[in-house]
């Protein structure tokens, strides 16, 4: 059978880098196939070589028998290609029925712009996705996951018959994730090919027909899914077994020595009342669905949303939450949910970005930074966090996701921070790299650093919290620990108790 598409030995190089090497891969009509491998890897690289994005430079692309030659974006379009990108590639100002025709907006018998055409469309491919989202409502007001269901009304909207989806469930709850699952088996019934990029092994059992693993700008396996297992796609990706994910347990948290005490916190007057304790060396999670209130809470405590009521002592004093800057100079920083928009500045160098909040370290006599001081702190906390860049003066844009998440662990530890707050530290990440992370959270709670974990990935919950609060429509439900934590406990609290 003639592959839907064929990319035979591409290979592509940027300055200094070999991104891609000799890569093939076919794609079935109808079939879901997976493309694993770390960050860095070459997956991205490759789909947008797919996708017209990049040019490769040897290597060609074949479909349905006929070699294709895309000079951009729009070629790909115009061969049925269509791209759920990792990064959300809609304006935030416009709505979601401009986001979905933007650049090619129905026109009537006069050639004039067909708002009401273009509603009528959006209003059927969100009534296939079986979603409700507002059509007139700007995207910037739209929680993550709408705009997620935006961007695939989107990619549908072309009448893709090749369709590429890059991390589609990194933002979504599990429900919402079965529901675009549900999706993909109607596309495949009715013969759309799909390329799905993914870090959770589960998923890839649940979808995939058949997986490439790439590792190093190589394709290293290939394989149907129903060939093996999560365990031999693990060492094939990573180059090596990982044995255990999770550092082994022990609580180094000292349960007399509370560090945050949150009698009384309200963001706003009809909104519930929060009461929480942060011990020493303790990971708390912060566990439940998407919109429960998780990093609402978190953005009250380093004061990004000033609370209306608040009686909250850190060590025991009491202290104010006005400001992000009043957090940090008590000792709590935040790890973002967002790391590329709201936690770093992408052009920006990896010196930069640590030192970036803490420049008076740094000042000179003159009003001048001393950057030969600043390089070498910068440079120290790096090796200690194992970020992999060549120097601290590496553009944090050019590093894989877990070397960005670690610049940013990397500037709070600079800060001396007592408190972290991680808000789903390990979303896009690969494994190898989610390993690290967890290690290094670890190794933050053995010095005494206090951290609060918000996660919508339960075995990460499990694997790494001594408590956790479970939170359900802008409450916190439960606290969870011992032998009431359990996957089972923390879904019925999550769900208002739907769930057994």
């Amino acid at each position: 059978m003639t592959p839907l598409l064929s990319l035979r030995h591409i290979s592509k190089s940027f300055p200094g880098v070999k991104a891609l090497q000799d890569v093939s891969l076919d794609l079935q009509t109808g079939e879901v196939h997976a493309l694993l491998g770390e960050n860095g890897a070459g997956k991205s690289t490759l789909m947008k070589i797919l996708c017209g994005i990049y040019r490769q430079d040897e290597g060609e692309i074949i479909i349905d028998g006929k070699t294709c030659d895309f000079h951009g974006y729009q070629d790909a379009l115009d061969a049925g290609i269509g791209i759920i990108f990792q990064e959300f590639s809609l304006i935030p100002d416009l709505d979601a029925v401009d986001n979905i025709f933007l650049g090619r907006e129905k026109r009537n018998r006069l050639g004039l712009r067909d708002r009401r055409g273009m509603v009528a469309e959006a209003q059927r491919l969100f009534e296939r996705l079986k979603v409700s989202i507002p059509l007139d409502c700007p995207i910037v007001e739209l929680s993550v996951a709408d705009q997620q269901f935006i961007e695939i009304a989107k990619a549908l909207s072309l009448d893709a018959r090749i369709l590429v989806l890059d991390e589609p469930t990194a933002t979504l709850t599990p429900s919402e994730a079965d529901h675009l699952f549900s999706i993909m088996r109607e596309l495949r019934k009715q013969k759309v090919g799909m390329v799905f990029i993914s870090h959770h092994m589960e998923e890839i059992f649940t979808i995939c027909d058949h997986v490439t693993v790439m590792r190093d700008g190589e394709k290293v396996y290939d394989c149907d899914t129903a060939s093996t297992t999560p365990d031999d796609l693990i060492e094939r990706m990573v180059g090596r077994r990982v044995e255990n994910l999770f550092p082994e347990y022990r609580c180094d948290a000292d349960h007399t020595d509370v560090v945050l005490d949150i009698e009384a916190l309200r963001l706003n007057p009809e909104g519930p009342e929060y009461s929480l304790k942060l011990h020493r060396g303790e990971i708390l999670g912060f566990a439940g669905l998407v919109g429960s209130g998780r990093t609402e809470l978190a953005m009250g405590l380093i004061g990004a949303t000033r609370p209306v009521h608040a009686k909250v002592s850190m060590e025991g004093k009491p202290i104010k939450l006005r400001h992000p800057a009043t957090a940090l100079k008590h000792g709590i920083g935040l790890l973002p949910e967002s790391r590329k928009t709201q936690g770093l500045v992408l052009p920006f160098s990896c010196r930069d970005n640590i030192s970036l909040n803490n420049l008076a370290q740094f000042q000179g006599a003159l009003p001048f930074i001393k950057r030969r001081e600043e390089s070498s702190t910068a440079a120290d906390l790096m090796a200690s966090v194992r970020v992999k860049a060549p120097s601290p003066e590496t553009p944090v844009d050019n590093l894989s996701g877990g070397n960005q998440q670690k610049v940013v662990i990397a500037r709070w530890l600079g800060h001396q921070c007592k408190v972290l707050i991680f808000d789903e530290p390990t979303r896009g990440i690969d494994v190898g790299a989610k390993s690290e992370i967890y290690a290094l959270m670890k190794e933050l709670t053995a010095q005494g650093v206090s951290i609060i974990m918000i996660s919508s990935e339960l075995p990460e919950v499990l694997g790494l919290c001594d408590r956790v609060a479970v939170f359900y429509q802008g409450r916190i439900a439960a606290e969870l620990k011992g032998e009431n934590l359990s996957s089972q406990s923390i879904m019925h609290h999550a769900t208002g108790g739907l769930s057994s």
